[in-house]
């Protein structure tokens, strides 16, 4: 019987994302397929901490096994920022992705040091064990943005190795090369050691 597992998510976006990385191994649960639709809390001033404050909301509440993330751009010129405030650096109510690249362009104008990485940490607790698992993925900012694919920053974020951002690479360049791909690599890598 296939494993199932809840992704602490009601982000669509992350959720086909994540399901088109474990394809075929986990059978993924979304929170509306287990009726959940409380706005879980991100109150943790850390990546992590907002991943296992998400996962330990369904463990508790629903008594399943699940897993849940976060992610955050970390520019170098910017002291990390906006790290865990990412979906929400410009301000506001939900996740502006418009608003929140602006403000990051605005910022780093004029700045020459475009360094950045995206960083995701998911939080997975099965059977009430909590384990933790993290993906870098290195590269810059650029300075307008480029393509029409993805979500967030991936307009303005360009990995390294690569000339085109993530959103002109397409999901399944993104998928293979992401911060979450390499978060979820060392997930299925653990689970498929059970």
């Amino acid at each position: 019987m296939m494993r199932k597992l809840v992704f602490a998510t009601n982000n669509a976006h992350k959720l086909e994302e994540i399901r088109a990385i474990l394809g075929e191994k986990v059978e993924i649960l979304s929170l509306k397929d287990i009726h959940c639709d409380t706005d879980i809390p991100e109150t943790a001033d850390t990546l992590e901490g907002n991943a296992a404050l998400k996962a330990e909301f369904i463990y508790k509440h629903y008594g399943l096994d699940c897993f849940a993330d976060d992610t955050g751009l970390e520019v170098e010129a910017l002291g990390g920022a906006p790290g865990v405030y990412s979906a929400r650096y410009a301000g506001g109510e939900g996740h502006d992705s418009e608003a929140n690249m602006k403000k990051l362009l605005k910022e780093l104008s004029g700045e020459t040091n475009r360094k950045a990485q995206f960083r995701t940490a998911i939080c997975l607790i099965e059977g009430g064990e909590e384990h933790l698992f993290e993906g870098v993925v290195k590269g810059e900012i650029i300075e307008e943005k480029r393509g029409n694919s993805g979500f967030g920053y991936d307009p303005v974020f360009v990995p390294e190795g690569f000339s085109q951002t993530f959103a002109e690479l397409g999901a399944e360049i993104k998928n293979q090369i992401s911060h979450r791909a390499r978060a979820v690599q060392c997930l299925c890598e653990y689970l498929s050691r059970k």
